[in-house]
């Protein structure tokens, strides 16, 4: 009963994400106040928009879950503060400890909030590939976060994780039996899934995308991420879905507005070079049918860059 009264709110519940506001909770630091999605489980969904001084940074899903021994937090959070609120809501919703946090990625927005977590004494783990970018790019995160957020970024500073992982990071509280999965190359390096197999749920992390328009970054492989979602992401069958931006789902709507847009963009972007265009003009093929997505005007034109760079090579 539960499964279907869920599926059917899913199906029905319009996208509620907007771009153009700030903040919508002004009580905290945190962009949003955590809802919890289905039993035990909690997310504090981010803005959609890029990150700002107004939404602190918190751009992205903050989730947790409550295992009745002890909390599972899905991303360290943009900044130590955020990170901070988000525990003081954990709080709130159960005496028990938080025990761990796994970073879905080594982005700043998913890593800087480990600055926080480790005062705690809290254990961090993250895929070997998301610890080695976060090494590399760590600093210039933080010096971004500083700018942009100014006092808000109080107290941030880079902390690796404590522990790292190949493909899969099993753990088990209480009766949750929780997996963290790096299924292959999708939007960055080391993304992982948080898969619940119990509950038929997956914390998606940047895999999958519907409310903004994914972002492709030049470290991203397009056919990589194509492959990665028809073999391992499908072959998970979940009923939900929380993404890495954006409210939850389900899978129906993640592919409609992650897969099948890197195969429209794909096929725009190749049917461009069969007609001999270049660089110059593969930035303006047409991507319409997204164009209503949040982040739609700043990532477009780049994306379709960064496509035909890949794809004039293949």
């Amino acid at each position: 009963m539960l499964k279907t009264l869920l599926t059917c709110c899913l199906l029905a519940t319009p996208a509620l994400a907007s771009e153009n506001i700030p903040d919508q909770y002004p009580s905290s630091i945190l962009y949003s106040k955590p809802v919890e999605f289905i039993p035990n489980v909690f997310s504090a969904i981010g803005a959609t928009a890029p990150s700002t001084y107004d939404n602190a940074g918190h751009n992205n899903n903050l989730s947790f879950i409550v295992t009745g021994n002890g909390v599972v937090v899905i991303n360290g959070g943009g900044s130590y503060l955020l990170a901070s609120a988000l525990h003081d809501e954990i709080k709130l919703v159960t005496n028990q400890a938080v025990r761990l946090v796994l970073n879905e990625n080594g982005q700043g927005h998913a890593m800087l909030g480990n600055s926080y977590w480790a005062d705690q004494g809290v254990k961090t783990v993250a895929h070997v590939d998301a610890a080695e970018e976060f090494k590399h790019r760590g600093a210039q995160n933080l010096k971004s976060a500083k700018n942009r957020l100014q006092e808000r970024a109080d107290g941030t500073r880079t902390v690796m994780p404590d522990e790292t992982f190949d493909d899969a990071y099993r753990v088990s509280f209480g009766n949750i039996h929780i997996e963290a999965l790096h299924l292959g190359p999708s939007h960055s390096p080391g993304d992982i899934v948080i898969w619940l197999p119990e509950l038929s749920l997956v914390i998606a992390g940047d895999i999958a995308f519907h409310e903004r328009l994914l972002p492709i970054f030049e470290h991203t492989i397009t056919a990589g991420w194509l492959d990665t979602w028809d073999t391992a992401f499908e072959a998970l069958r979940a009923t939900y879905v929380i993404p890495g931006h954006g409210h939850p789902t389900n899978m129906a709507q993640v592919r409609r507005y992650t897969r099948d847009y890197l195969v429209y963009l794909r096929g725009k972007i190749g049917a461009h070079i069969v007609n001999g265009g270049g660089l110059a003009e593969a930035y303006y093929v047409d991507q319409s049918p997204y164009a209503h997505l949040d982040t739609f005007n700043e990532l477009a034109t780049r994306n379709a860059g960064r496509v035909f760079e890949q794809m004039e090579f293949e």
